[in-house]
């Protein structure tokens, strides 16, 4: 998949394409569905397809006191976008200057001036442009006079057709903020994935003998709720562990929150020194809620038996 970035004027036009345009946070089950439509209109057409997306939220720039976290961050965003087969994504960066370019700036300039678009698909309820000010119908009427057709694309269902519950990046992160990462994954079709360095701690876990990996997760990532799950956690060589973790602010051993929730990942049948690696970790079950202990005995028995319950369900 070429990669374009748009941080300045247009580079060379490309060649005639099928586009669609959106934040695609996560590339969920809907957004799959949206890019199977323009695979299949590309190919009836001999056109390339080409994802029109942003090195960030819009609505960090439009609106950043209500922005949502992410479910991914731009790195995975395109590795998620390339797995589908999409000849190309434009990047475009989203500031405040491109916050106030009009809808039909953004047309003539990027669809028609950049992407050669001879068709773009979009959910129906897609808006776009300075204060959204563009919508389905403009697209439409500039179209007709530009020479692109338009496809709104109505809401769809997990199973990718029926509707009764839309999928959606809210809908999931919805469920992130409930702890219910099982129904995240059957929207996202596959598990939340949270990237982030190994970093030293203060080695509370290995005293009560389970080590754990230590990550700094970016501030604008979605993390589940609190809790104690069961997962996967990726080295940065390739290799996956089965991992029990521990999300959340230890209120066996502080009275009060510190800060922003600890992720801790106890890594099944591995000793290593794991520090300053970039990894992926995956979230498949929760297994319980964060709770405080009467002291360390009864927590650690509750450890053991997380161990457990995380091989058990992982199979390891």
């Amino acid at each position: 998949m070429q990669v374009i970035h748009g941080s300045g004027p247009c580079p060379t036009p490309m060649d005639p394409s099928v586009v669609t345009i959106g934040a695609y946070d996560g590339v969920h089950l809907g957004h799959q569905v949206v890019i199977g439509q323009v695979r299949q209109l590309a190919a009836a057409r001999g056109l390339q397809t080409v994802v029109v997306t942003f090195d960030r939220h819009p609505a960090t720039v439009v609106r950043p006191e209500s922005a949502p976290r992410l479910l991914c961050d731009l790195d995975q965003k395109l590795e998620l976008l390339a797995a589908t087969g999409v000849d190309a994504t434009y990047v475009i960066r989203f500031d405040a200057e491109r916050a106030a370019e009009t809808a039909e700036e953004f047309v003539d300039d990027v669809l028609v001036g950049c992407l050669s678009a001879r068709a773009v698909v979009v959910g129906e309820d897609f808006h776009f442009g300075h204060k959204r000010g563009g919508d389905v119908a403009l697209l439409h009427e500039m179209g007709a006079t530009r020479g692109f057709t338009v496809e709104g694309l109505g809401l769809v269902g997990p199973d990718g057709v029926e509707a009764v519950e839309n999928v959606s990046s809210t809908a999931i992160r919805k469920r992130l903020i409930d702890g219910d990462v099982a129904a995240a994954a059957a929207l996202l079709g596959r598990p939340h994935e949270v990237r982030g360095t190994v970093e030293h701690g203060d080695k509370r876990g290995r005293e009560l003998g389970f080590p754990t990996a230590n990550l700094v997760i970016p501030d604008e990532i979605q993390l589940p709720a609190d809790g104690i799950y069961a997962g996967w956690f990726e080295r940065a060589d390739g290799t996956v562990h089965a991992t029990a973790m521990s999300l959340g602010h230890r209120p066996t051993f502080y009275d009060r929150p510190q800060g922003a929730p600890l992720l801790e990942c106890n890594l099944l049948d591995f000793a290593g020194d794991l520090y300053g690696e970039a990894v992926k970790v995956r979230f498949v079950q929760r297994l319980r809620g964060e709770v405080r202990f009467d002291g360390v005995e009864p927590l650690v028995a509750q450890m053991q038996a997380d161990v457990a319950q995380t091989r058990a369900l992982l199979a390891t």
